[in-house]
């Protein structure tokens, strides 16, 4: 009987940790959740961004076909993407494909991740810019009337350069502020209103009560959600893709949608 009952328990707990392989291999990080955001700024009219950070693509699968259509139902002003775009250098061209079919009003913009740094794409500029995007690598663009994208280079694997990144941005603009690694809000807090970045995951794998089984460097206490410090509020995605395993538990990808003024 008592022998009986372990086989029955041993089962049992074949069967549960079974189901959470398969699901957090199969199921959940292609489940994206588009998360809606509302920030108050003093700005003539509402701006309505998308937010992708972490697709680590290699081309048009079924999480990034979800993902541009998810994006498409959410008609955003501008898109900005706040890097790991690809894993490695033979992503690019697949990197390219999720790009080109990316569009907004106000553009689609893109800012350096580890990955990029470390896989440099052949004639970068003219990279993105035949994508139809904008690459912003310590530097700016007034994107609308008094509301400026300062983009900066990765902390963990580039080189960022606040003064040249805010070089000739007006004081009285909206400034919205794109970079990789999240900890560098410690040093780049009160320069901007709004920072967004990823890099995190969000942990990718988080269990209950115990939160993110592992992060990466360069992400401090800054793992997923809003923080605020010195006036600058900055919000960290949970990202689209995965990275070393193609696994999510707890920490389904995500599309974030920010209104800004709204």
């Amino acid at each position: 009987m008592l022998r009986s009952r372990r086989v029955r328990l041993l089962f049992a707990a074949i069967f549960v940790l079974g189901s959470i392989a398969f699901y957090s291999a199969w199921i959940e990080p292609d489940w994206i959740e588009v998360t809606h955001h509302t920030v108050a700024a003093h700005i003539d009219s509402p701006i309505k961004i998308a937010h992708l950070t972490d697709i680590h693509t290699s081309g048009l699968g079924r999480r990034e076909r979800k993902m541009l259509e998810l994006i498409e139902a959410e008609r955003p002003d501008l898109i900005v993407i706040t890097g790991d775009s690809i894993n490695i250098t033979s992503d690019y061209p697949g990197f390219r494909e999720v790009l080109m079919r990316l569009h907004a009003p106000l553009g689609v913009w893109v800012v350096r991740g580890n990955h990029e740094d470390w896989w440099p794409v052949k004639d970068e500029i003219a990279f993105y810019d035949s994508a139809g995007a904008r690459l912003l690598v310590n530097s700016n663009a007034q994107v609308r009337d008094r509301i400026w994208l300062i983009g900066i280079d990765d902390l963990y694997a580039g080189s960022p350069d606040l003064e040249k990144a805010f070089a000739g941005v007006p004081e009285s603009a909206y400034k919205l502020a794109l970079f990789h690694s999240p900890v560098y809000f410690d040093r780049m807090a009160g320069r901007s209103n709004l920072v967004l970045a990823g890099h995190s995951h969000g942990g990718q794998v988080r269990l209950p009560i115990v939160g993110p089984v592992w992060t990466p460097p360069f992400v401090g206490e800054y793992f997923s959600g809003w923080f605020e410090k010195q006036g600058t509020k900055m919000y960290v995605s949970r990202g689209v893709g995965t990275s070393i395993f193609d696994v999510r538990f707890w920490c389904r990808p995500e599309v974030a949608i920010i209104m800004i003024g709204g």
